[in-house]
């Protein structure tokens, strides 16, 4: 499987300066598991004060990222034949564990993220393959979204996680209890002490018996799924 290439395109990439020197994200661009660029849309802005943003035709409040400046901007890169182009919006698809899965199997994902009242749509009819969302609320731009996509996906790369089964026995992992696969939150998880505050560790994870934890587990997860987010078992 060729490595996984993300292209960001945004206007503050010293935002990602931080997460990308941390952590596991560090560790996966040391081993050369994936590769992350940034590029800075204003690099394309247009005159001499390099703008990349005009008010809206027809009036309206904020500014609007110019077709054109974005339109330069993913030209200038590099495309694979396995390519996507994502647009961080919050009317787009809702980010989900299967939509990651599906996406690591991309060679390059390059992630748009969007500022100020939004792109031009010309932009987004022309180029973009898929518009994405975190969630159902409005962030300053799309830096944290991109950052959100690139952890979710880059995490489910082969050698990014240490042990690989333990992104298969996460949220939103799709669990097989008595026959039916279901999508289950995680069960709950202890370690020592064995008391705490009065507070015991149930005794089936003490017993050494694989078989009955595996079933705890799956019917804790079921359980957990049912009062939390019951809409995961429609």
């Amino acid at each position: 499987m060729p490595k996984l290439r993300f292209d960001i395109l945004t206007l503050f990439p010293q935002f990602f300066a931080s997460p990308l020197k941390e952590s596991l994200l560090q560790k996966a661009l040391a081993k050369d598991l994936l590769e992350i660029n940034l590029l800075d849309i204003r690099d394309f802005g247009e005159g001499p004060h390099k703008k990349v943003d005009d008010s809206p035709f027809g009036g309206g409040e904020g500014m609007v990222l110019r077709v054109d400046v974005l339109s330069k901007a993913l030209s200038s890169v590099k495309r694979t034949k396995n390519s996507q182009v994502i647009l961080l919006s919050p009317g787009g698809t809702r980010l989900t564990q299967k939509l990651a899965a599906e996406l690591v199997q991309k060679e390059q994902l390059i992630l748009v993220a969007g500022r100020y009242e939004g792109v031009d749509q010309r932009f987004t009819d022309l180029f973009v393959d898929q518009e994405i969302s975190i969630g159902d609320y409005i962030l300053n731009g799309g830096e944290t979204a991109a950052l959100v996509v690139l952890e979710t996906v880059a995490r489910l790369v082969p050698g990014f996680v240490g042990k690989e089964k333990s992104t298969q026995q996460e949220s939103f992992s799709v669990f097989e209890l008595e026959g039916k696969k279901q999508m289950l939150l995680e069960y709950p998880h202890y370690t020592r002490p064995a008391e705490f505050q009065g507070q015991k560790v149930p005794e089936i994870l003490l017993s050494g018996n694989h078989e009955k934890i595996k079933k705890w587990r799956h019917e804790t997860a079921f359980e957990k799924t049912k009062k939390v987010r019951p809409d995961l078992l429609d």
